[in-house]
């Protein structure tokens, strides 16, 4: 009996390892920023939904806009990547571009119906 509740125990042990889900590979993650964002749930989940988000309005939007929204995602990467280990700085930033990308989202949603 004693052996089954070992097993058991280890096996729910197995189970509570943090497994978040961010935009690109925690495992392959390399920077001390991305470090981060893998490590704490309130930027991995902004990191997600910004990364979604992103996806659908470079999906959605017109050709010329595309660009610029790129254009955009690789200065706000560059910015990101400045917070470094401060979590509340990545909070901010994902706010900020969460909310530039919202108004893109805006667009396309009152041009639809889809």
């Amino acid at each position: 009996m004693k052996k089954i509740i070992q097993g058991i125990f280890i096996i729910a042990c197995m189970f509570t390892v943090k497994s978040y889900a961010a935009s690109f590979d925690c495992s392959r993650a390399t920077t001390q920023t991305e470090h981060t964002i893998c490590e704490n749930l309130d930027v991995n989940d902004a990191d997600v939904r910004m990364a979604t988000s992103y996806k659908i309005v470079n999906k959605l939007m017109p050709m010329g806009t595309r660009s610029a929204i790129r254009d955009e995602q690789v200065k706000w990467l560059a910015m990101r990547d400045r917070c470094g280990t401060g979590v509340s700085c990545l909070k901010e930033v994902y706010k900020m571009r969460q909310q530039q990308l919202d108004i893109y989202l805006q667009r396309v949603y009152k041009q639809g119906p889809f």
